[in-house]
């Protein structure tokens, strides 16, 4: 295990020429980060588990009530023993083929049969009230982190110029703020990678579970490596666009539409302007060219410039949905239907699925009330995020 280490650590690999592990130990005069410090990354995101369980318990449920957020869930499908076999044990999205047999062994017209599937499938999602207390921990995480990164930032001479982030690295001393702010950070995206197994499903599932992989890798080997200047801006530009995004879902599961398109236009204009203008102008020239001109190559640095263009490919991913919906906020007077929404709406299957030549069928399911959707983008987080 020990050679593994010392291989995996090697010296030549992560740290500039003529640099060693032993230069950054703590001694009485300088406090340097070390990797044994990250260990405290795992109880503190158990903490903050916790906590939100409490929060969104005690404080996010009552706000939502009072603010008359809708606490049922979607509208339950009929029982039917036959169709629910076939949902739990063969498929919960049925072609077409198996829906014309089911018709016929049920005496079912088509589209009651794909209401059904849809009303069972939405049945398995959570109520508004729980989107809205996950959303309202969110905001309030968030907001209190950016806070504390732009107060510290502040004060700190490399948010005015990235080229004092290489001043005197590697031998920079670790700032207890900084390192209080890393290790926050860390956890909450500990935190995230587990309760997202728990969280809200959604259609970009995997995109953000590698982002939030690639968030973890960044945030544990540039504290190793002391690139914690760099990285405390990069985390601080990540927070900005996600206050307003779970602010204008709140808005939206309170059903407050204007108040929901003006803060989704709001995030989409600092989401633009952080990811795809300052990230790369600010974050990406410092690591891709300013860290060159002072220290020259070494292995490293093509590991954490790799990791950091792949969150410029999903900032770009995210962009694309992000402006998509808000042309469809401005053409439309509204803010379009989520593509990743986590309940179905009505129409977008029915029109999809061949309707009965049974008129008296057609009757019926014309007259029985399917809608289930949600309205507005935001019933879908489009980036964390989580970042």
């Amino acid at each position: 295990m020990a050679g593994i280490l010392a291989w995996f650590w090697n010296e030549r690999f992560w740290l500039p020429h003529n640099v060693t592990w032993a230069d950054l130990k703590n001694t009485e005069e300088a406090t340097f980060p070390q990797a044994e410090d990250l260990y405290l990354a795992f109880p503190l995101a158990f903490c903050i588990f916790m906590i939100r369980l409490l929060f969104e318990r005690f404080i996010a449920k009552p706000c939502a009530l009072g603010l008359k957020v809708q606490a049922n869930g979607p509208q339950k499908a009929q029982p039917n023993a036959i169709l629910e076999k076939v949902f739990t044990a063969i498929t919960k999205h049925p072609d077409e083929k198996r829906l014309e047999g089911l018709s016929k062994q049920l005496d079912w017209d088509v589209r009651s049969i794909q209401r059904w599937f849809r009303q069972r499938r939405n049945q398995e999602k959570p109520s508004t009230l729980t989107k809205f207390c996950e959303s309202m921990w969110r905001f309030t995480f968030y907001l209190y982190i950016f806070t504390y990164g732009v107060r510290f930032l502040k004060k700190t001479p490399w948010l005015w110029n990235t080229r004092q982030c290489w001043n005197g690295y590697p031998y920079q001393t670790l700032m207890p703020d900084l390192h209080y702010y890393y290790i926050v950070e860390l956890s909450f995206y500990w935190s995230l990678m587990f309760s997202q197994f728990t969280d809200i499903k959604r259609k970009d599932f995997s995109i953000m579970f590698t982002h939030h992989i690639v968030t973890v890798i960044l945030i544990t080997f540039s504290y190793v490596t002391n690139l914690t200047r760099v990285g405390s801006l990069t985390l601080c530009l990540h927070d900005a666009a996600d206050i307003l995004l779970e602010a204008a879902k709140m808005a939206n599961y309170c059903k407050c539409q204007k108040l929901s398109d003006l803060l989704f236009l709001m995030f989409a204009v600092v989401f633009i302007i952080s990811r795809l203008g300052i990230y790369p102008l600010w974050i990406l020239n410092t690591m891709l060219f300013e860290l060159y001109e002072v220290l020259g190559n070494f292995p490293a640095l093509w590991f954490f410039n790799t990791l950091l263009m792949v969150l410029q490919v999903l900032h770009c991913f995210w962009s694309y949905l992000i402006i998509k919906a808000a042309y469809k906020a401005i053409s439309r007077g509204k803010v379009a239907k989520d593509d990743r929404s986590d309940v179905e709406s009505s129409s977008d299957e029915e029109d999809s699925v061949p309707r009965s030549k049974n008129p008296h069928s057609t009757t019926t399911t014309n007259g029985t009330s399917g809608a289930n959707g949600t309205n507005g983008y935001l019933t879908g987080s489009t980036c964390s995020e989580e970042h």
